[in-house]
């Protein structure tokens, strides 16, 4: 009998070929377990974390693993281990972590991601997370890496900084609007999921401070969606908590499917693609302010920059505080609560690095954040309002002025 990893294998090199769902009968002969294999053809139906397997773990330690759950997503099921909610599971990746039977693993995706793009009637868009230089090799440009996509059949890539650029605009609009006193305060709202879940789910109080943006992914697939009614978007980044994201009801329909680092990297090792030797393709349309949302600290930078620019005359400036990792996160937004409060502007980035430290990256996030500096330091324009790529967008899209952001952005806002 094949194993859980075998059976991935067996069903993506498939998949490649074209095979069909209706296969699933010759997949049960190689594997019996109907759950594992519903898991990679119907992934949506799912938590973003798998069990893969009965854990064989105590009570005792079944409870130790709901605890560890910062979002309560975890619940004891006696003999075969634990269970795990799809409503309540936000994909931090920690319960996988630490793991000791290691029969946990994050949502693979990359079935239904692509036999849609084969079957898209539309144009199939590969949305690329900023984090994503040198993550399949140091050689691979970002020109290399959107003709490899289109050899797997995505129709174009977009680097999904540009919609960073459009989300700091409005950050640093925000603030200008909203912060008027010395006590006032705002905690960034696009970005990281598991920040923003922790806000919602945990810390309700703080929910007033955060400016109603959506991440600059789900601003992606709507623009996308908005120009080509027809089109599949599929997200591709370092994180397993996007894959929640994607799925959260106010937002749900702009991205089709989220896909990792790690999955993408599987398809090019599978179809055996030497994407270093590609010809280029290159657009560069994002500024550095988008490029650096990939590692902690960027966006806050960004918006910073961004408000000194659109903002020169505010009288107040902005202090910025942040904290990485899920542990860290949590300090901070206690000592907010306590009142302990030195900054006006708080960046929460659920991983340690940022997203370069995702658990999906492949590269270590040393590696990735000396990448996202370089690839951000090579940008032609330093903020979005330098950035003419940005402000042509915001017209295709029916905005007449940066400034109508926030009068009229349904598609680049949400109600917490």
């Amino acid at each position: 009998m094949t194993t859980f990893d075998e059976l991935y294998k067996r069903v993506l090199e498939d998949t490649l070929k074209s095979a069909t769902i209706q296969e699933r009968d010759k997949y049960l002969s190689l594997h019996a377990n109907t759950s594992q294999l519903d898991c990679l053809l119907y992934p949506e139906k799912f938590a973003s974390v798998w069990r893969i397997g009965e854990c064989g773990c105590s009570d005792e330690k079944q409870d130790e693993c709901a605890c560890a759950c910062p979002f309560d997503a975890i619940q004891p099921n006696g003999d075969t281990g634990i269970q795990i909610s799809a409503k309540d599971c936000v994909g931090c990746h920690i319960c996988v972590d630490n793991c000791e039977s290691g029969k946990l693993t994050a949502s693979k995706d990359i079935i239904p991601a692509l036999r849609a793009v084969r079957d898209a009637k539309g144009p199939a868009y590969a949305l690329i997370a900023p984090a994503f230089l040198g993550q399949f090799n140091e050689d691979i440009t970002p020109g290399k890496l959107r003709t490899a996509l289109k050899k797997i059949g995505f129709d174009g890539m977009i680097e999904v900084s540009l919609f960073a650029d459009i989300l700091t605009l409005k950050e640093a609009l925000e603030f200008s609007q909203n912060i008027t006193t010395e006590e006032d305060f705002q905690l960034t709202s696009c970005c990281c999921p598991i920040w923003i879940a922790m806000i919602r789910k945990i810390y309700k109080d703080l929910v007033p401070h955060i400016p109603g943006s959506v991440s600059p992914m789900v601003a992606s697939g709507r623009a996308v969606k908005l120009m080509y009614p027809d089109a599949v978007t599929v997200f591709i980044g370092p994180c397993v908590a996007k894959k929640s994201e994607a799925k959260e009801a106010d937002v749900v329909g702009a991205i089709d499917y989220v896909l990792t680092f790690q999955e993408m990297q599987d398809v090019f090792e599978v179809m055996e693609l030497d994407i270093a030797s590609m010809p280029e393709s290159e657009k560069d349309h994002s500024s550095r302010a988008g490029r650096i949302y990939a590692r902690s600290g960027g966006v806050s930078e960004a918006v910073k920059e961004t408000f000194k620019k659109i903002s020169p005359k505010h009288p107040i400036e902005i202090r910025t505080e942040r904290a990485e990792g899920v542990k860290d996160c949590k300090a901070m937004v206690n000592e907010i609560l306590a009142g302990n409060i030195k900054a006006n502007f708080f960046e929460g980035m659920g991983c340690v690095g940022g997203c370069v430290g995702g658990p999906k990256a492949i590269i270590n996030k040393e590696q990735g954040r000396e990448n996202v500096e370089r690839y951000g330091e090579d940008a032609a324009y330093e903020t979005p309002i330098d950035n003419p790529y940005v402000i042509e967008l915001l017209h295709r899209l029916g905005f007449d002025t940066v400034e109508s952001l926030l009068e009229n952005s349904e598609i680049f806002t949400r109600k917490f």
